[in-house]
């Protein structure tokens, strides 16, 4: 298990290749525990390949994945005990309505009936989702289907969370609550976040991971992502090849 002093999130030479194609390489970094790290990058560049790394969706050809101290690729259920995962457009059974789908997820956990309630009164309440509680998921809109997403996530309590584009779909109220749920989820847990808006970064984020054509380029504070100019926006092009 994880030490006081190690990372909670440890990436170590990751990389994977497809054939000749390289979709990430190299890729080493480590989020400690408490802090969230921005994990930025244009479309292509490799974030969401990362971050199935991470959560052992995907094998790497070489490297290795650490979660609280448990190497992914050896002790995936430990692993993912301890991991909070929203992919990009997750699946979600359209059939199912969010108390449904919460109910049957946690039940697979093994969470005892009494914290699986308390956990879903918990994420109903966090992700706003009591007007669709008992509506099909296929039926609600690419907003709610996000937070619905979220909810599962953060339903088992985990000290890690990987979220990627979670504000995806949101109006602007709605990602305002999203942002500040994971400020609030900061305070206790580690939290990657992979977005594409530059102003979340400096919203809610204590570091930024910059990733382009499958490597780091920047490992850094907010501040540093602004670069000598101070504009984020500008700096990220110049990292990128979008100047």
């Amino acid at each position: 298990m994880v030490e006081c002093n190690d990372p909670m999130i440890d990436a170590k030479g990751l990389s994977k290749y497809y054939g000749p194609f390289i979709a990430t390489e190299n890729v080493t970094f480590s989020v400690p525990k408490g802090e969230i790290a921005a994990f930025l990058g244009p479309n292509g560049a490799g974030k969401s390949t990362t971050m199935k790394l991470l959560t052992g969706f995907l094998t790497p050809s070489e490297g290795e994945a650490r979660i609280g101290g448990f190497a992914v690729a050896e002790d995936r259920i430990a692993a993912s005990e301890l991991i909070g995962y929203l992919p990009e457009n997750g699946p979600l059974y359209n059939e199912m309505t969010p108390k449904g789908l919460l109910k049957y997820l946690g039940q697979a956990r093994g969470l005892k009936a009494s914290t699986l309630k308390s956990r879903m009164d918990y994420v109903a309440t966090k992700c706003s989702l009591g007007d669709v509680w008992g509506k099909q998921i296929g039926k609600l809109s690419r907003g709610y289907r996000q937070r619905v997403g979220m909810a599962h996530a953060l339903l088992h309590d985990p000290e890690v969370l990987i979220l990627d584009e979670p504000t995806s779909g949101l109006d602007p109220n709605q990602t305002f609550q999203v942002r500040d749920l994971i400020r609030e989820l900061g305070q206790s847990k580690t939290i990657l976040l992979s977005t594409h808006i530059l102003s979340e970064v400096e919203a809610v984020c204590d570091r930024v991971i910059l990733i382009n054509r499958g490597r780091i380029v920047l490992d850094g504070t907010v501040d540093e992502m602004k670069g000598e100019s101070g504009n984020m926006e500008q700096h990220f092009r110049e990292l990128t090849g979008g100047v």
